[in-house]
């Protein structure tokens, strides 16, 4: 006989140990961080952000953006640091830092560092701005009568401006959102984010469209590539009514943002229209920024949801509501009336 029927035999005679059952699709992490489970992935980027913002009520937001690449020092010195890279939790290299007022007064600071702490100056004002501009955004929110949390004040979830903005909205009581993105550096959410509105996303594209889904207006202060690209790709959108809703946009310090970008060129050699340049106003202070966001929001949305619920109480009245449940929409179950874009 054969050496292979001599093994067939004893595999014959002999019985398989017994198996351990499968696991499970959804609790198969190598299939789940896998290339073949990306599309569950993506989609569970999309649900579950979902599902917490219908728990906790959430109807409409207003999203910061601005610079990450710094943090606030003890507050009793309003002192900034600036980060190894945006969102970092790490420092910069000293030689990197703003310089201090003794460095200054030695000479012993480079031209980067003497910059950069005029510049420091300028950040720890803008850092108060959006601290405070999130106050006055979240405290009258807060008094708009509604079933849901109205403008509720989102950020990227890091330091910096993003964390100016949560801050504010934390120190108004109101509930605030941060969207983070998981990068490969060490990274930690600010800790004034609403514990059960603090996200983490694995896809840029996926936290973009959270950005953009739920919001009503957006604040732009200065930035870096983050800030512009999530500021251009909403101007766009707009551009193009892509969204199917009116979004006020602020771009706050004007002074920062005329240095930076030369829109009216684009007007200039035609690849923009000058009616695009109507999509954004600048401003320079809280004050400024709260009483166009107010009118905005006002004008686009609460007036306009007051006249339609005028309109559902007249029908009501003239018995036009006699139907199940009448005067109640999708949304009432479903959760957040979130905004959608155009098909």
């Amino acid at each position: 006989m054969t050496d292979e029927g001599t093994g067939n035999n004893e595999r014959r005679a002999r019985t398989p140990e017994a198996l351990k059952s499968a696991p499970l699709a959804y609790e198969n992490p190598a299939f789940l961080n896998g290339a073949d489970g990306r599309l569950i992935r993506i989609v569970a980027e999309y649900l579950e952000p979902l599902a917490r913002f219908r728990k906790e009520q959430i109807q409409d937001t207003v999203v910061f953006f601005g610079s990450a690449r710094f943090r606030a020092k003890a507050e009793a010195d309003h002192e900034l640091e600036l980060l190894e890279n945006t969102g970092s939790s790490q420092p910069a290299p000293s030689h990197e830092q703003p310089a201090s007022v003794p460095e200054i007064v030695d000479g012993t600071a480079s031209d980067l560092q003497r910059k950069r702490a005029v510049a420091a100056v300028e950040m720890a004002r803008y850092y108060e701005d959006a601290r405070r501009l999130a106050q006055l955004l979240t405290t009258w929110a807060k008094q708009i009568p509604s079933r849901r949390h109205r403008f509720v004040v989102t950020s990227g979830g890091g330091p910096g401006i993003m964390e100016a903005a949560n801050r504010g909205a934390y120190e108004a009581g109101g509930k605030t959102i941060g969207l983070n993105i998981r990068l490969p550096f060490e990274q930690a959410p600010n800790p004034y984010i609403t514990p059960n509105l603090n996200f983490e996303f694995h896809y840029f594209f996926m936290r973009k469209l959270w950005f953009a889904y739920m919001s009503k207006a957006l604040v732009v202060f200065p930035g870096g590539f983050g800030t512009l690209d999530e500021m251009f790709e909403v101007l766009t959108l707009a551009q193009t009514h892509k969204l199917a809703k009116k979004i006020t946009v602020v771009i706050y310090g004007s002074e920062y943002w005329k240095k930076v970008l030369n829109l009216d060129a684009l007007v200039d050699t035609g690849t923009i229209s000058p009616k695009d340049i109507e999509l954004f106003q600048y401003v320079d202070t809280p004050e400024q920024a709260f009483e166009i966001l107010k009118q905005g929001l006002t004008e686009n949305y609460l007036a306009v949801e007051a006249a339609a619920g005028k309109r559902e109480t007249a029908d009501v009245a003239a018995g036009a509501g006699k139907e199940l449940m009448a005067g109640w929409v999708m949304d009432d179950f479903l959760g957040p009336d979130m905004a959608k874009t155009s098909k």
